[in-house]
């Protein structure tokens, strides 16, 4: 049995543009393609599809998905097992978290006491999801650096970073090479250059993972449907003019 990219995209909840993107890395290779050049993918592309999506789940690059599906020791049942246990562990933790909210009900109810301990168990912020695929693409240095100056993120970072989102997504109707749309994608590149050091080519590529990745897609589309979109686009020219 084969089916269309559309189909998978609408089966796996996967974007078409996600599922090209896969292919482009050699991550998900279709089977093969309709005499139009349309996409196939077999039930062993599907179980290939689950697996890329059940390490995107716990947080793992797409470098570091590709370097686990390729080693020759890969085996398929030993990873699933290995995934259970990592869900497992994440599971045990939200139970953590979700104990802990209604033990912070109860207590604004004068129902119970709790300890400082007791407020913050659950919580894990020791592992940031974009961090590896940031150090894959930029290096470590850059990373590095950017985590430092994130320390010093105040409220007024944050307001003006909104801001920029807000005044994008207002305009995100216009062409994305239209001078004011680069005008505003440049404020953006020099906000960034705030918090780190983004060369023309790494802001093109921040842009593509806009896009790409759909945690990034979620986060930037709350100022507006189709912000994402329209800020990869007006990034990718930004670059392309200014090199």
């Amino acid at each position: 049995m084969t089916m269309k990219v559309k189909e998978v995209a609408a089966l796996s909840g996967v974007s078409i543009r996600t599922l090209h993107h896969y292919d482009e890395l050699g991550l998900l290779r279709p089977s093969g393609t309709t005499e139009a050049g349309y996409r196939i993918y077999s039930d062993e592309n599907l179980a290939e599809l689950q697996q890329i999506l059940f390490y995107r789940a716990l947080g793992f690059s797409l470098k570091q998905i590709k370097a686990v599906l390729t080693d020759p020791a890969f085996n398929r049942l030993e990873a699933l097992q290995s995934q259970r246990q990592m869900l497992q562990n994440k599971r045990s933790q939200l139970d953590e978290m979700i104990q802990t909210i209604e033990q912070t009900i109860q207590e604004g109810k004068g129902e119970v006491t709790m300890t400082h301990g007791e407020r913050f168990k659950g919580f894990d912020f020791n592992e940031n999801p974009y961090e590896q695929e940031a150090r894959d693409r930029w290096g470590n240095k850059v990373v590095d650096e950017t985590n430092k100056r994130l320390q010093q993120f105040g409220r007024e970072h944050q307001k003006e970073m909104n801001a920029i989102y807000q005044r994008l997504a207002d305009m995100r109707h216009l062409e994305p090479d239209s001078e004011k749309a680069q005008q505003a994608i440049g404020e953006w590149y020099k906000f960034l250059n705030t918090i780190g050091t983004y060369s023309l080519e790494a802001f093109a590529g921040l842009g593509e993972m806009y896009v790409v990745d759909e945690r990034f897609t979620t986060n930037i589309d709350q100022f507006g449907s189709g912000l994402a979109s329209f800020m990869r686009d007006a990034m990718a020219e930004y670059a392309r003019r200014n090199k």
